[in-house]
């Protein structure tokens, strides 16, 4: 038989009667319910460590997306002044076709 003495000078006998005690610590069940909190502290860790990933990788992707596209909006933005600048003068001239009759000159024939 191993005394007392000579089991805590081995380290085999050390870790086997600390595993020992582990095991029969893990069968208390305040010691069962800190291990659930852990597991499910470390998922709700993980889920959150996921959403920052993803919310940091749509971040940098939107910005070299930016990047890249800012000088291509430029030059869209430029022509779509153009052609807003061209809609507002020619809606400001007046319409001369004189194959159309507009309604009112047909009421005005009417009569």
């Amino acid at each position: 038989m191993i005394s007392l003495k000579s089991a805590s000078n081995n380290k085999a006998c050390r870790w086997t009667l600390l595993g020992l005690a582990a095991l029969a610590a893990i069968r208390l069940f305040q010691v069962q319910e800190m291990i659930a909190a852990l597991a499910i502290f470390c998922v709700l860790f993980a889920l959150a460590a996921g959403a920052v990933l993803t919310l940091f990788l749509l971040d940098r992707a939107g910005e070299r997306t930016l990047t890249w596209a800012a000088p291509h909006m430029m030059r869209i933005a430029q022509a779509a002044r153009r052609m807003w600048a061209l809609a507002a003068e020619f809606s400001k001239r007046p319409l001369h076709r004189p194959h159309l009759q507009t309604a009112q000159t047909l009421s005005e024939k009417k009569n």
